[in-house]
């Protein structure tokens, strides 16, 4: 296929007028993902991040004014809890920490290189110099390498020069040096490629010289410091609450501590009543709640087989209403079998064959020169899993014939057009001979260029239809000769002769019509986008369970004018003979239309789709590195029940970050209360630091563990998309929140009244109602663990992570109460569990 540089994305080919450094720089900014994957840390880095936390910075001032007042032992079990609360943070941050290194080993980019005699994909980082690589059109080249072999090898070198237009290379030789040296990028008929640049066209073999921080743009790149990503809307949203809340909340703790010492002369317990309050204020698990969900919920989704390039892209998952995929590969295996032949000359009658299940001895002579010719018309070394069936074809039946050419020479080639969808190939047999000249591509293209009859033409695209029909992929053979050199500057100029039809299949997934019927449910609309025949997109269509009975194809498209576009896709659901950059066209219609969109692709000319959908799938095995740095999403076995699972995924992160945000509001409602009014109305102080931090010791895991192991809702599948501009912070759920936490503070108070008639006054008070928030602070864990079911309902529910932290906190507070040098630092009144319960 001939690619142009005006058809690459503009991240990557629009450069002109940077210098090195700047576009180096946006290749670094470009690939990397917005989760921190390049920023991991060890032990001692996240103790020093500990300290600077407020929490941290509040309970350590609060054990000094204990140690200024005399009261060391409180002091001391202050700084253990802050010891302990650096531990929860550096267990959760290195959880936290092994999914982004997992993540990371997956974005590590891959390369083709030849070892043993076989060509092999390895991750970038393996390569090593002296390694053979392949250079494939539409893929980065990996390290610096001098090229061996080329054919109609171009490199888009702007990443490095600034220069936009691509550059012609052509090969040395291994008898080069074997070191770039003082040569730098820029420039036609170069001899060596250079990491990070971008093969346009052709292909070819080169010897790695340099890899890594060795190589010219990681020279420029090792000089460049991090580059921070935007935040996400989620990320905005959170820094808007926080900020709020922490003002109110420091705003309210300095008027209790001024207020108290001026009102009741004692500036030590003012000050401590005031530390009290932010403490309980401060909301500090928000931040840390939504990066736990976002990196391992790209580690779950990576699980799936669906890498997480962008952290936004989760986000959105839970929003997608139209889902775009590409039928082979995605929807299909990508295995291609030849299964049936029709043989037809100029004129003549057809002949057809069919390949039977059980198998054929022999291929009727009069098909030999159709998969003869489809084999020359084919790469001499194929990765196209078509030209492999054409092959594997020949391979079967014409191994003791005169039809397979392997010494033949390929001299020269028309690649596949957008505008003229076939391929054309010339090759001679020996020094002196005439040249043999055949092409293969879109049956109706094909016969253009043969110049049919109407009654022939009309023949032709009967027997396309009958077997488009059958959901089998349909490509026509032609043949010609040719003197030689001068070659013409177009196919169309060659006298070619119509051989026949060639009919491929490739079986639809197994697990196919299932993802789509769960997106039918789901209230997500599934649209094939091909480039196949209309009767073979429809044919496969039906197979898979896409609804709709109508196919608009490329033509169509194009005679349709923008502004009526989004209008006229209502109802189709499947698009046949696309281009790649009318892709663009459908991913921007559904998004005027006001459709979440997500879309698949695998080509260079695929990226600008993928850039502009609000998610972005790029191909993990079959896809471009373009595609890839275009996408948000990387499917790492091509596979579109995967995508589906992705979805889900997605719906069930967005549940349980909205789960765990509900619970944080209601538990600090409570604590804040119980902090605060009892100082306003001259009663007994209630909770102290050590009781904030014992309570704090408890949320932090919930909110961030517990509640992102939390299983799927039952039928999150047959619900519709999130509304893309519904808020994770609605009024709703901050009402739903209050009134909760409301509800466990009125109680707590409820209770504490109660408590303070006891003989041991506030002491046995205090103790009942440190036991009621503890009591309703897990209540509130099982009432927001579902949002559709109750909490009796949920108990059913398996979470090991909320099991461990149950027992772990009804542990601790049996000791608190029971222990008497623990009670005697709360503060509590030596009370029976009876009197408790």
């Amino acid at each position: 296929m001939s690619l142009t540089i005006d058809r690459v994305p503009a991240e990557a080919g629009r450069t002109q007028g940077l210098t090195s450094a700047e576009a180096a720089e946006r290749l670094l900014r470009d690939g990397r993902n917005a989760l921190p994957m390049d920023r991991q840390r060890g032990p001692f880095r996240i103790i020093l991040e500990a300290l600077r936390e407020p929490m941290l910075q509040l309970l350590l001032g609060a054990g000094v004014l204990y140690l200024f007042i005399g009261d060391t032992a409180e002091a001391l079990i202050l700084l253990g809890f802050a010891i302990l609360n650096v531990a929860l943070v550096v267990v959760q941050e290195s959880r936290t920490e092994g999914a982004l290194a997992a993540l990371k080993d997956l974005t590590s980019p891959a390369a083709f290189v030849l070892r043993d005699g076989a060509r092999r994909r390895i991750p970038g980082a393996e390569i090593v110099a002296g390694d053979i690589v392949v250079l494939i059109e539409g893929d980065r080249v990996p390290a610096d390498a001098l090229i061996l072999e080329a054919t109609d090898l171009e490199i888009d070198e702007s990443l490095l020069t600034g220069e936009s237009m691509p550059v012609r290379k052509r090969a040395g030789g291994a008898a080069l040096p074997t070191a770039p040296g003082d040569l730098r990028p820029g420039g036609d008929d170069s001899l060596h490629v250079w990491s990070g640049s971008l093969v346009v066209r052709g292909t070819g073999l080169a010897r790695v010289l340099a890899t890594g921080a060795r190589t010219a743009i990681g020279r420029i790149g090792t000089s460049l410091g991090a580059v921070e990503s935007a935040p996400t809307p989620l990320q905005i949203q959170t820094r808007r609450l926080v900020k709020i809340f922490a003002i109110l909340g420091i705003g309210s703790s300095v008027v209790l501590a001024v207020g108290y010492g001026l009102l009741q002369g004692e500036w030590v317990r003012g000050v401590l009543a005031g530390i009290t309050l932010a403490m309980a204020t401060l909301p500090q698990e928000f931040p840390l709640v939504l990066t736990v969900f976002l990196v391992l919920g790209a580690w779950r989704i990576s699980q799936s087989k669906v890498l997480t390039r962008r952290s936004a892209a989760i986000e959105a998952l839970g929003a997608v209403t139209v889902l775009c995929t590409d039928k082979t590969g995605t929807l299909t295996r990508n295995r291609m079998t030849v299964t049936a032949l029709t043989a037809r000359d100029q004129g003549a009658a057809s002949h057809a064959w069919a390949l039977r299940p059980e198998g054929q001895e022999a291929l009727p002579e009069r098909f030999h020169r159709l998969v003869e010719f489809a084999i020359l018309a084919s790469r001499p070394d194929p990765f196209d899993p078509m030209e492999r069936a054409f092959c594997d074809l020949g391979e079967r039946f014409l191994a003791q014939t005169e039809h397979l050419h392997a010494d033949w020479v390929l001299v020269h080639g028309y690649p596949l057009q957008p505008r003229l969808l076939a391929m054309t190939q010339i090759w001679q047999a020996r020094v002196g001979a005439d040249f043999v000249v055949a092409a293969k591509g879109a049956p109706e293209t094909v016969a253009e260029l043969c110049h049919l009859t109407s009654d022939a033409l009309q023949a032709v695209r009967k027997d396309v239809a009958d077997l488009a029909a059958r959901g089998l992929r349909v490509l026509a053979v032609a043949a010609a000769r040719s003197g030689g050199p001068p070659w013409p500057a177009a196919q169309h100029d060659f006298d070619f002769n119509f051989l026949g039809l060639v009919g491929l299949a490739d079986p639809l997934r197994p697990e196919v019509p299932a993802a789509v019927a769960a997106c039918t449910a789901g209230g997500i609309r599934v649209v094939m986008i091909t480039g196949d025949h209309p009767a073979t997109a429809l044919a496969i269509a039906r197979q898979a369970g896409i609804p709709g009975a109508h196919v608009l194809s490329g033509s169509d498209l194009a005679a349709i004018e923008t502004p009526r576009l989004a209008s006229g896709l209502e109802g189709t659901n499947v698009f046949a003979r696309i281009m790649p950059e009318q892709k663009l066209r459908l991913v921007q219609a559904f998004a005027a239309a006001g459709e979440i969109v997500a879309m698949t692709g695998d080509g260079v000319n695929d990226a600008p789709a993928l850039k502009a959908a609000h998610i972005g799938v790029a191909m993990g095995g079959r896809g471009t590195d373009v595609a890839r740095e275009a996408a948000s999403l990387v499917l790492l076995d091509d596979n579109f029940a995967s995508l589906v699972t992705a979805v889900r995924l997605g719906r069930r992160i967005d549940d349980n970050l909205r789960k765990a945000i509900g619970y944080i509001l209601a538990v600090h409602v409570p604590i804040a209360g119980m902090s605060l009014l009892p100082v306003l109305f001259g009663w007994p102080m209630v909770l102290g630091p050590i009781h904030v931090v014992f309570l704090e010791l408890i949320i932090d895991p919930v909110s961030s563990i517990v509640f992102e192991a939390e299983p799927a809702e039952d039928g999150i599948m047959a619900r519709p998309p999130r509304k893309p501009d519904a808020k994770l912070f609605s009024t709703a759920l901050l009402l739903h929140g209050l009134l909760q936490g409301g509800v466990v503070m009125i109680a707590a108070l409820g209770i504490f009244q109660l408590g303070l008639h006891d003989a041991h006054g506030a002491p046995a008070a205090r103790c009942m109602a440190f036991v009621t928030l503890v009591i309703g602070n897990l209540g509130l864990v099982l009432t927001n663990r579902s949002m559709t079911r109750s909490a009796f309902c949920v108990l059913t529910r398996r979470n090991r992570a909320l099991v461990f932290v149950v027992f772990a906190t009804l542990l601790a507070l049996t000791l608190a109460v029971s222990v008497p040098w623990l009670r005697g630092l709360f503060g509590f009144a030596p009370l029976g569990w009876p009197r408790l319960a």
